[in-house]
């Protein structure tokens, strides 16, 4: 499917500076990027961009630099109901998985599947119930392992200002 509107996240004001990066998650992986993939995770509202980045933690909030994003990208699935997932054979319990713990265990998380059974088949990336403590029913984030500045997987970060930092040095 086409996903088009405005996503956001909050970042480590560390980080920043590369917004759209997704190098991060790669580093030693995520819920749904194994180690070594670069991938954008991204809320579908402000409140779960929050939710996202505190993890349970309701009221003491680290300070974050909040983006919002233009998107614009094909080949998005999204896997928020049963009868997707069941197209492609994911299992909500996968995703829904303890896939730090697992990392932390030397395990390969669960939820790695999704990307397994995905990526080869060119998709961008998928729309996701958020994970965190906090979150609730509504709450949607969506996952790209596959965006950049063009269409078909446009991803544009909100800074008509030039408000962002240019590098980590902006901090001192």
């Amino acid at each position: 499917m086409r996903f088009v509107r405005t996503c956001y996240r909050a970042h480590d004001p560390r980080w920043a500076f590369k917004p759209t990066s997704g190098e991060g998650a790669a580093i030693r992986g995520a819920r749904f990027n194994p180690k070594g993939v670069p991938a954008l995770y991204l809320a579908l509202t402000i409140m779960t961009a929050v939710k996202e980045a505190n993890q349970g933690f309701a009221h003491r909030i680290d300070p974050c630099v909040l983006c919002s994003y233009e998107i614009d990208c094909d080949d998005i699935v999204d896997l928020t109901t049963d009868e997707a997932r069941g197209e492609f054979s994911i299992a909500l319990e996968d995703m829904a998985c303890a896939w730090a713990t697992a990392l932390s265990d030397g395990e390969r998380p669960a939820s790695w599947s999704v990307y397994d059974r995905l990526r080869p088949r060119s998709i961008a990336g998928i729309v996701v119930p958020s994970f965190a403590p906090s979150a609730e029913m509504e709450d949607r984030n969506l996952v790209l392992w596959d965006w950049g500045p063009d269409l078909p997987h446009k991803v544009t970060v909100f800074d008509p200002s030039g408000r962002l930092p240019k590098d980590q040095l902006s901090w001192r």
